[in-house]
């Protein structure tokens, strides 16, 4: 696991997550404070010096992880601009992490209790988002997605809903051809519930009628997964060879070094990450 960008709150919520009480796992810390960070104020490196050391620990925590030293990785929350100051020029940890792993195709989960979604869009403009939906990888990623709950969360026959894009799930066309033309054949291709409402698919979710939901971009899926567990979320990277899982927050940077950090997130990711190991094994 890697405790993130050493400029922000991820050593903080790594330290505090693990003084929460024990894990059924054994822990290996890499990153900031093994290369001499710790110690010094929280503001005190360049946005590249920090970036740099967060990318050479993911690289390092992927590695352990590909050669069977490790089960899983938890990566704590990394500032994307300084990773990009340093040279690791991906929209996030998801694309680099994909790179690392040998350009296996990968899709974002955000899971908070027993709701989960894949987003089939990540970091793109919102007016990109109708072209980037297709039929093809909204597929790709329900595939993902199912083999991931079959392999990791150990659910026999994975059970799939795909979130509409427009209001009403395009009312018949009357705002928006998106969910009948591209979404549907998706759904029935997969063998998935929808294309369903966002303002309904997610409340199913959440009362166990899916085990997960494909989302045609970020905030709508980030949103449910916030609103339903604050504090408590996870984002978890699929199709990788290995469980990789994180807290569904940022750096905080306007907080780090006060003490102030909730690691309930962290936490998580932390637990979560072991049951993976525990059954992905």
């Amino acid at each position: 696991m890697t405790p993130g960008d050493p400029r922000g709150i991820g050593p903080e919520v790594v330290a505090k997550a693990l003084a929460l009480g024990p894990l059924d796992a054994d822990i290996v810390v890499i990153g900031s404070g093994e290369r001499g960070w710790e110690g010094t104020a929280p503001r005190s490196l360049l946005p590249e010096e920090a970036g740099r050391l967060a990318g050479q620990a993911v690289e390092q925590a992927v590695q352990l992880a590909r050669q069977g030293k490790v089960d899983a990785i938890v990566t704590g929350p990394v500032h994307k601009h300084a990773l990009h100051l340093a040279g690791f020029r991906y929209p996030g940890l998801t694309e680099l992490l994909s790179h690392l792993a040998g350009d296996v195709d990968v899709a974002m989960m955000l899971a908070a209790g027993p709701l989960r979604v894949t987003l089939v869009t990540t970091h793109i403009p919102l007016k990109d988002v109708p072209a980037a939906v297709t039929t093809a990888r909204v597929v790709a990623c329900g595939r993902i997605t199912e083999r991931a709950l079959r392999e990791w969360w150990g659910i026999g026959a994975p059970r799939l809903a795909v979130c509409a894009l427009n209001p009403h799930a395009g009312e018949s066309g009357l705002f928006g051809d998106e969910d009948e033309r591209v979404l549907a054949p998706a759904a029935k291709a997969l063998g998935a519930a929808g294309p369903l409402p966002a303002d309904t698919v997610f409340v199913r979710a959440l009362k166990g009628e899916f085990d997960a939901v494909l989302t045609p971009y970020h905030d709508v899926g980030m949103t449910a997964v916030k609103v339903s567990g604050f504090g408590k979320g996870v984002n978890v990277t699929l199709g990788l060879p290995f469980p990789r899982v994180a807290p569904d927050h940022g750096t905080a940077l306007d907080i780090a070094g006060r003490g102030i950090a909730d690691p309930g997130s962290m936490r998580a990711a932390l637990e979560l990450a072991a049951q993976l190991a525990r059954v992905g094994r």
